[in-house]
């Protein structure tokens, strides 16, 4: 029987119960550690990702699929009749959507390839919406829709601890980095309209603070929350500060707490701390 199947980017936020219960195909990124790479989801974790990172001679690598990755897949899911809908992590940190976007033309399966504005939790908020959408026999417009709706509610707060991995990864300028890590300048980013925004400078864990407090408030005088999630790179220590703050305001909502992938954490470095939910 004709059906929509869903495929995605490995940056996508979805716990393994979610992608079993809605069959989502994953199509992994890959990250090369001091000359040897590694298959997100398949010969690397996001657990084991951080340590790695700290111990490497240099910044790792993060590269998208492959296309031939996406054409195996679009062609294995279509061979019964089933239509694809493909969605992707936002353009402005990865040519994913473009691989994705070639990939559709090389394949007789009806894909369509669909940029979430977004990334980690965030995606996947869209990516289990748009499944339960199909589920109920929705087509691939109303899915899309449903995505639509859910970024347009959703918020994404990225604290960075530490300027290194953007100063080696090209994005802040070395001066500024060692000026910065000198002043102990910690950063806020919040990531809308598929791009990411410098929303708060601040000198050290108190200027942080004062911004997830702000952040809170903020929520908190919002419309409600429907999902919630934090993601980091073994940032425990303010992970378990801003869970409790979470989990005082909203104790019947589950917050899902994860290390994020490989690619997100080579950009963010270590202590990265990201805040994402969407409401009502």
């Amino acid at each position: 029987m004709s059906q929509v199947k869903i495929v995605c980017d490995s940056s996508a936020g979805l716990t393994e119960e979610e992608i079993k219960k809605y069959q989502i195909t994953i199509v992994p990124l890959t990250v090369m550690i001091d000359d040897t790479i590694y298959v997100e989801r398949e010969t690397i974790t996001n657990d084991q990702f951080p340590e790695m990172m700290k111990n490497a001679k240099s910044l790792p690598k993060t590269s998208q699929p492959p296309i031939g990755k996406f054409v195996d897949a679009f062609d294995k899911l279509g061979a019964d009749g089933s239509e694809v809908l493909c969605v992707t992590m936002m353009e402005s940190i990865s040519g994913t959507v473009h691989a994705a976007e070639q990939a559709a033309t090389m394949t007789k399966t009806k894909v369509t390839v669909y940029d979430s504005q977004t990334t980690d939790q965030g995606m996947a908020f869209q990516i289990v919406a748009a499944a339960k959408v199909l589920e109920d026999g929705g087509s691939v417009d109303d899915a899309i829709a449903k995505m639509k709706d859910v970024l347009n509610k959703s918020k994404l707060y990225l604290a960075i601890d530490n300027l290194d991995n953007l100063v080696a990864g090209g994005r802040v300028s070395k001066f500024a980095g060692a000026l910065s890590n000198l002043l102990n300048i910690k950063i806020m980013l919040q990531v809308y309209g598929g791009q990411i925004h410098i929303i708060m400078k601040g000198r050290g864990t108190k200027a942080i603070h004062k911004e997830w407090d702000r952040i809170l408030k903020e929520m908190a005088d919002g419309p409600r929350p429907v999902r919630i999630g934090i993601s980091h790179v073994e940032g425990d220590k303010e992970v378990n500060r801003l869970k409790a703050a979470v989990e005082e305001r909203y104790p019947d909502i589950p917050v899902v707490v994860r290390e994020t992938v490989p690619i997100i954490a080579t950009h963010t470095g270590m202590g990265a701390c990201c805040l994402l939910y969407y409401t009502e």
